[in-house]
């Protein structure tokens, strides 16, 4: 959701599940924001002060096993929508603030947190070695605060875990089919294993491709995506996710259409930051959408039907689940034109089509 996307309220909910573990620290938190009814609208230190550190020192809180903070997802924290305050080139105007922006200040506001004595945590923070984390954990300056990364590359063997996930769920299909318990074979499982590349995503969108599609049965579905080959391979580590990307989308009636649908649900343009849905605080509900794009009643059916192993799309009888793509690789796919080569919409195609929508 958007809510979930944006750092405003991080800082409450990590005071929120803090206090839930820690019950000494429920009448401190619920003090200050007595104390300050405008906290919430205050950058990141000044609400991890009074939110987080002042209720720590005030409860005093120790603890005889050293706790952890986990944060995953820190590179998909995308740009607050208000504007900034940072001067501009031009005198009196102002600027908004990046992603990236924004992604510092949560790691700064977490470094400076772990560093006072009152926080008794350790943290953990899990992202993809976006740039601007490259140059905050490369900081030779603060070397001294960090714990060695750990990456996860090849090195930890992912394709183990990805064995163990593609054996659980064709069991399950499997069992829901009543399928020979020998299907698929071993050398079939070490192909889309080596086809993975140690992309969890590429196994899990294979099975829910071979669960959810209407275009055959599991063995015609299996078979279908073993003949699925990169325009490129080698050249580009994705290669076999995005060839099934674009062999998922152009199963669809009409591919072009989807894919500026699916701009449009995600809520912007292609390469232009943008939210067409940003008056409201959460993903916008599906009828919403469907509101402005259907011309007819059952296009959403038509250019979505096809899709739902990359998107999680409501059943039409509910008025407030919105769409829900299921992995942010998806954009990524789609907004650089190399890898998505036919399938590509360039800005101005997804506007015109907003416009005369």
């Amino acid at each position: 959701s958007q809510d979930r996307r944006r750092k405003s309220a991080f800082i409450s909910t990590l005071a929120y599940q803090l206090a839930e573990h820690l019950p000494a620290l429920k009448d401190p938190v619920a003090q200050a924001i007595r104390n300050k009814p405008l906290l919430f609208r205050k950058n990141l230190r000044v609400q991890m002060e009074a939110l987080i550190l002042a209720p720590l020192r005030q409860a005093a809180v120790q603890s005889k096993v050293p706790g952890v903070v986990l944060v995953d997802g820190v590179d998909e924290c995308e740009a607050e929508q208000y504007l900034d305050t940072h001067a501009s080139p031009r005198a009196g105007e102002s600027i908004g603030r990046t992603k990236d922006e924004d992604q510092l200040e949560i790691l700064e506001v977490l470094r400076e947190a772990a560093q006072d004595p009152a926080f008794p945590f350790r943290i953990v923070i899990a992202s993809r070695p976006e740039r601007v984390f490259r140059e905050f954990f490369n900081d030779e300056s603060q070397k001294s605060s960090f714990a060695p990364p750990l990456i996860l590359d090849e090195r930890y063997n992912p394709s183990a875990d990805i064995a163990l996930f593609l054996q659980a769920k064709f069991g399950e299909i499997r069992r829901r089919y009543k399928l020979s318990p020998s299907w698929p074979s071993p050398e079939i499982l070490a192909i889309l294993l080596d086809q993975a590349s140690g992309q969890f995503i590429y196994a899990a969108t294979v099975i829910q491709y071979i669960t959810v599609s209407r275009q055959g049965n599991p063995h015609t579905l299996l078979d279908g995506v073993l003949k699925v080959k990169p325009t490129s391979p080698g050249a580009n580590p994705f290669s076999h996710l995005d060839a099934i990307y674009t062999h998922i989308l152009q199963s669809a009636p009409n591919p072009i259409l989807a894919v500026k649908w699916l701009w449009i649900i995600k809520g912007g343009l292609p390469s232009v930051y943008m939210n067409l849905f940003g008056w409201i605080d959460s993903d916008p509900a599906a009828y919403l959408v469907n509101s402005l794009l259907q011309t007819e009643e059952g296009d959403a059916e038509y250019v979505l039907g096809d899709l739902h192993s990359l998107i999680n799309v409501p059943p039409s009888d509910t008025v407030e689940k919105p769409y829900r793509p299921y992995h942010k690789s998806l954009y990524d796919f789609l907004g650089n034109e190399n890898r998505c080569g036919p399938i590509y919409v360039a800005d101005m195609e997804c506007a015109e089509f907003l416009w005369v929508s």
